[in-house]
């Protein structure tokens, strides 16, 4: 890599990142026209939550995991298993919030 692009941090995982926020975006999306009506819910924190919601919480979550991840677990375990936990959470915040 040169110029510009070099302190970016182009790796695969970043690209993957990327990849995958732009397609929860375009299914939040697909899914708001499917099923337009979108009702709030009140969940186990005991505030009304509608998709979007649920997934900035899914979001802000999973940062949170990851830093945590990289900051406490050993260097040994791949950060691919914050990315596993990191959806469960999301399963389960979209179940359950």
């Amino acid at each position: 890599m040169s110029g510009a692009a070099n302190w970016m941090g182009w790796t695969l995982p970043t690209a993957l990142f990327f990849i995958a926020i732009a397609l929860i975006l375009t299914i939040m999306g697909v899914l708001q026209k499917l099923a337009p009506r979108n009702e709030p819910r009140v969940g186990l924190l005991g505030i009304a939550t509608q998709r979007g919601d649920r997934l900035f919480l899914s979001l802000l979550g999973s940062a949170f995991i990851h830093l945590a991840w990289i900051g406490l677990a050993p260097a040994s375990l791949p950060l691919w298993f914050a990315t596993l936990a990191s959806a469960v959470y999301a399963a389960l915040v979209f179940r359950f919030v």
